[in-house]
């Protein structure tokens, strides 16, 4: 049976570009609002292969921004994404850990993919992960800024090996994380991972 999602993507894509997002290996640290959403905008743009890092279970709070539907409640992250990803793209390759990003796992962990979607709650995670990816001259693709509704643009900041998304101002502990201003900044965060598969050397 032919991969209709790939058949559909060569009215977008040259063949060149085609060949270089089937080789990419992206990483995806939180399999949230953020990373459930970028993972998904890839996987369309024809990503040939996918890590994703998350410890959670899906939980009903998080179906108003996450890709997950309610028969996923009470799963694993990662396997309900995964599982997802794969109904899209059969021929995509998705790996999965469920577990914390500590600074025990984190040499075994970065290694394995050039490029980082940083898509973590915590400030103390976030730092964690993309001082160490960049540490090992990995790109790494990050988001701050997206909580409630209207609020500052969300723009793009390019630093070397990283590049910035969101509104850096909206605290999503102090404005609740709304689907809108979420998956605009997982879209943004896709564009950039997009971006570093097609244009870089």
């Amino acid at each position: 049976m032919p991969n209709l999602l790939h058949t559909g993507l060569e009215r977008y894509f040259t063949p060149e570009q085609r060949a270089r997002l089937s080789a990419a290996r992206v990483g995806v640290a939180g399999a949230g609002g953020l990373g459930s959403n970028a993972a998904l905008m890839l996987a369309r743009c024809g990503l040939g292969h996918l890590l994703l890092v998350d410890h959670d279970l899906v939980e009903a709070s998080n179906l108003n921004r996450q890709q997950y539907w309610p028969r996923h409640v009470g799963r694993p992250k990662v396997e309900a994404l995964a599982e997802l990803l794969c109904e899209l793209n059969p021929d995509l390759d998705v790996q999965t850990r469920q577990e914390r990003l500590t600074p025990q796992n984190l040499p075994a962990i970065l290694p394995v993919c050039p490029i980082w979607v940083e898509a973590l709650d915590g400030p103390d995670d976030k730092s964690l992960l993309v001082e160490n990816a960049l540490l090992l001259d990995r790109r790494v693709a990050s988001a701050s800024g997206m909580g409630g509704c209207g609020g500052a643009p969300m723009s793009r900041r390019s630093l070397g090996n990283l590049v910035l998304v969101g509104d850096f101002t909206t605290d999503i502990l102090v404005a609740p994380p709304l689907a809108p201003r979420v998956t605009e900044a997982a879209a943004l965060l896709a564009d950039a991972v997009l971006e570093m598969i097609l244009d870089g050397e």
